[in-house]
């Protein structure tokens, strides 16, 4: 297994390939419809958005996690 000090690297590769994987789907449907190569014209765009994807997710997600940060209220110890 790979060492949990590449938690950070291991979580935006699954996330980009998810989500490179899900979008580039959708986004091929909807300009071509399901015509007869939709698979060969998806997976096109899966490998061109993935590899958009993942540095983009390594280079966004410390800016995600601030603002998230900013947005959530801490929760109080008082009792």
């Amino acid at each position: 297994m790979i060492n949990p000090k590449h938690h950070k690297i291991v979580f935006a590769f699954f996330m980009s390939l998810l989500m490179s994987c899900i979008m580039s789907f959708v986004i091929s449907v909807f300009n071509v419809g399901f015509v007869d190569n939709i698979i060969h014209v998806w997976l096109k765009a899966w490998a061109f958005a993935f590899i958009v994807a993942f540095p983009t997710i390594t280079m966004v997600a410390p800016i995600v996690h601030k603002l998230v940060s900013l947005v959530l209220k801490e929760e109080s110890n008082d009792t």
